[in-house]
């Protein structure tokens, strides 16, 4: 018994940076740097690094590494929507950005009130976290202040028309809203509805945009923003586009917070007889890939949610370490693709 203990713990040995950079003929701190910060190394070392890791079972030493470099190697991610399909490509390109290096990543989906963000962000902050990333649903000063006193990188998503604690990256949804709602403008709909659920942060600078273009026209009516506060879904579209035309049976198009409502809006807009786009217009937000292929094509706003994700894992491994750091936006634009659910002719 005690020989097989003894043959189970030899077998279980700890594999340690030194005896990867020995094996693959480097220094421990290229290895490190290979793990880090691949792109500092060349493609050949890399792949002959990254190969012996996983040909010895090379675990980093977590607790090690927070002792020698102040922080756990922990990249927080503080998500109140990672329920949404949305947000799949979201997480993939943070997964694709973080597993070259050494870091890991630890998910939290607290609920859109900001005591739960609070909570979940000082949980994460008494980690020693590398980094920390956080899907802004709501402005709110005391999450705002703590984010600026992290003592680690942090980067905001999907929206940077505000100021950041630190780095933010995503798109303008005002300027996204205006483009699509000047769009239906210009396919000749007169009346037209914003459709959605919860009012956090991106909904509300989508408002802003949708409000301002109309105004200008002087088309605006606030009695044709419908929502309800909950978790957008195809039957919540459903049920937004039957009280919108039960109520305003002259509403020509809607603008919707995103492809889930849009897909049921068109659901529901084909169960009552009406021609879309012909009778009734309707664009989405996000371009899911359903949208493409439903019947007719969902118009919809691009939001290049895998770059949003890949490149907010990218911003930490850069600022990790620094001892400075500017704040940093980076905007990563949008695009209307415009399909068939708004090809109005005449």
């Amino acid at each position: 018994m005690n020989q097989i203990t003894r043959k189970r713990r030899q077998s279980h040995d700890k594999i340690t940076l030194s005896d990867v950079a020995q094996k693959a003929g480097v220094s421990a701190i290229t290895v490190s740097r290979a793990l880090r910060d691949p792109e500092k190394v060349s493609p050949q070392l890399r792949d002959t690094i990254l190969s012996v890791v996983e040909e010895m079972g090379y675990v980093p030493d977590l607790a090690a590494r927070a002792l020698a470099s102040k922080n756990s190697g922990l990249v927080g991610v503080v998500a109140p929507v990672l329920t949404s399909h949305a947000f799949l490509a979201f997480v993939r390109g943070i997964e694709d950005r973080v597993r070259p290096s050494d870091l890991r990543i630890q998910y939290a989906n607290p609920g859109p009130d900001s005591e739960d963000q609070l909570r979940q962000l000082r949980f994460f902050l008494s980690q020693n976290p590398a980094g920390l990333i956080h899907v802004g649903q709501i402005a709110d000063t005391a999450i705002d202040d703590l984010l600026r006193r992290a003592p680690c990188p942090v980067v905001e998503v999907m929206d940077i028309s505000r100021e950041p604690a630190d780095m933010a990256v995503g798109i303008d949804n005002r300027l996204a809203a205006e483009t699509a709602t000047r769009h239906l403008l210009d396919k000749g709909y007169r009346r037209i509805a914003m459709l959605g659920g919860v009012w956090d942060f991106r909904a509300r600078r989508r408002l802003e945009g949708f409000k301002a273009v109309l105004e200008a026209a002087g088309l605006y009516d606030p009695a044709l923003v419908l929502s309800v506060d909950t978790t957008t879904s195809v039957g919540l579209g459903c049920h937004l586009l039957d009280r919108l035309k039960n109520d305003f049976p002259d509403a020509d198009a809607a603008l919707c917070h995103n492809d889930d409502i849009a897909l049921g809006a068109l659901f529901e807009s084909q169960r009552r007889g009406l021609a879309v786009p012909q009778d009734f217009g309707i664009c989405g937000f996000n371009d899911l890939e359903y949208a493409g292929f439903a019947f007719p094509a969902i118009t919809t706003v691009r939001v290049p949610r895998y770059e949003i994700g890949y490149r907010a894992v990218d911003l930490i491994i850069r600022a990790t370490g620094s001892a400075s750091r500017s704040s940093k936006i980076i905007d990563l634009g949008y695009q209307l693709l415009e399909r068939g659910s708004t090809d109005r002719k005449g």
